[in-house]
């Protein structure tokens, strides 16, 4: 650094203010320029990059431009006391001292650039997912972004924690060492915390379900929507509203439904009809099985069974077998009760009715002789 003894060093200062002006001028309108060239793509990799840098460089620039002139007022200083022969504030060091605060800064500005690019990677894929759920769903789901995600940031910490340390004259080595020996008393301390640590990284690489699924549990009294899987509970929403916090520990010990994936739902549901109308039971069976077979709402390539299999205490049963096109849990019903509704009005089209329990008292003459009279 040359050493000024006039007020020349202000001069200086200044023209570090004005190329710290400049370049962050340049800089924005470069990104500018990128930004309207990524809007024409179709991939969020080039955003998430331009969105995340923009403000680490800005704050690059600003730091740097303090720091030199920090370095020139402590040179300045310097050679101040050199001449008045007085004490000396600022050590001969300061050059290196500054040129680690450098360092530092870039380091942790790369990590904050590399945090900032992974959620604005994680944000526009969970857009395009909500978008275009059928094209993105094959690819990736948000319970795998989310754990990836997390991976990252904790990769990006670390590294840049272990980057760091030498700058302030810490050994790695002599910080892994104690980290590898601190891990094993950790490890002893903490095995239920490891255990659903690792239940989560399973639940992450399995995918046994996602966040928003309905799992239902027949083993425990676990039921609901899938809120939010973190490393150690998942959050299972209730169909009361309750939230529900489940280790993720349990889900290794335990088998589990998951509804939401489910391919269509059944409907299977038995009817009785009166013995009288036995000789309608043909055309019953027939017609409802036509009916199915023409329902815009039923899925005809699953199995479809409408069938008389049972003969009743009070009424002869057939049973409907089939699937429905939906797995949505309120369209389904509308469905249902649509069918239901039909089968209702094909049994009274041929003057039948649905049966109900009734009692029949044969060996009754057909008049009730009257009681004897009072004496």
């Amino acid at each position: 650094m040359i050493v000024l003894n006039d007020i020349a060093w202000i001069g200086q200062i200044l023209l570090v203010l004005v190329l710290a002006l400049i370049a962050g001028a340049v800089v924005k309108r470069i990104l500018a320029g990128l930004e309207k060239q990524s809007a024409k793509t179709s991939t969020v990799w080039d955003d998430a990059m331009l969105e995340a840098a923009r403000r680490p460089l800005l704050v690059l620039i600003t730091l740097y431009a303090a720091i030199f002139i920090l370095e020139i007022a402590v040179t300045q200083l310097q050679q101040f006391q050199l001449q008045q022969a007085g004490p000396m504030f600022f050590t001969t060091q300061a050059g290196s001292f500054f040129d680690a605060v450098r360092e530092i800064v870039v380091i942790l500005l790369l990590a904050w650039f590399l945090l900032r690019f992974t959620n604005g990677v994680e944000q526009r894929l969970l857009e395009q997912l909500k978008a275009e759920p059928d094209q993105v769903q094959t690819r990736i789901d948000p319970t795998t972004l989310n754990a990836l995600v997390r991976l990252l940031r904790l990769v990006i910490v670390i590294a840049a924690v272990l980057v760091v340390l030498p700058t302030f004259g810490v050994e790695i080595t002599a910080v892994l060492a104690f980290g590898g020996i601190g891990g094993i008393a950790v490890g002893f301390a903490a095995q239920d915390l490891l255990a659903n640590f690792f239940g989560g990284l399973l639940i992450y690489l399995d995918r046994p379900f996602a966040i928003g699924d309905w799992i239902r549990s027949p083993d425990r009294e676990i039921e609901g929507t899938v809120e939010k899987i973190g490393w150690r509970l998942t959050i299972v929403r209730t169909f009361d509203k309750r939230p529900l916090y489940v280790p993720n520990s349990v889900f290794n010990k335990l088998s589990l439904e998951n509804p939401s994936r489910m391919s269509h739902r059944r409907i299977y549901e038995t009817f009785g009809i009166r013995y009288r109308d036995a000789a309608r039971m043909d055309v019953i069976v027939e017609d409802v099985k036509t009916m199915l077979r023409a329902h815009e709402e039923i899925d005809t390539s699953q199995t479809m069974i409408v069938n008389f299999n049972h003969c009743a205490p009070s009424s002869l049963d057939f049973f409907v077998y089939t699937f429905t096109k939906t797995t949505n849990w309120i369209r389904f019903h509308e469905i249902k009760q649509d069918v239901l509704l039909r089968i209702v009005e094909i049994v009274h089209s041929h003057d039948a009715d649905l049966a109900f329990p009734t009692t029949t008292i044969d060996g009754l003459p057909a008049v009730m002789p009257e009681p004897p009279a009072e004496s």
